[in-house]
């Protein structure tokens, strides 16, 4: 059995990741940043910027996808239908992983707490101003 993340549970066409840049909400902690946004399919997917300005070593990069992909991979189903774009931030190089997995944890938290305003789709939401 492979325990890599499927293809479908990725983000892998650039134009998705430019639409999730765009138009898409945010949570944030000290070490990664989150965009979300509904995608229309049954199942969450996951896509990752870790740049090298996060760290210079490939090395460290891929220990910091590695634990976000392993991280998502446990609370998947428990995620609505949402695209998340998740960006690490300088400080997440530096931190060994217990740390980084304690934070994502608490993201993924936050973010299901938030669940009913991510089965929106976009659009989908009451305005004030009338048409």
């Amino acid at each position: 059995m492979r325990a890599g993340l499927p293809r479908e549970a990725r983000i892998r066409r650039a134009g998705d990741f430019a639409a999730m840049r765009n138009a898409s909400g945010r949570l944030g902690g000290r070490c990664f940043s989150v965009r979300y946004r509904s995608n229309g399919l049954d199942h969450a997917r996951l896509g990752l910027a870790i740049s090298k300005r996060v760290s210079k070593r490939a090395v460290e990069r891929n220990r910091i996808k590695r634990l976000l992909r392993e991280s998502f991979r446990r609370i998947q189903h428990q995620l609505p239908a949402v695209d998340l774009l998740v960006m690490a931030r300088d400080q997440a190089a530096g931190l060994p992983g217990p740390e980084l997995l304690a934070e994502i944890d608490a993201l993924w938290k936050k973010l299901l707490s938030q669940k009913a305003n991510l089965t929106l789709k976009p659009g989908d939401a009451a305005g004030t101003i009338a048409r």
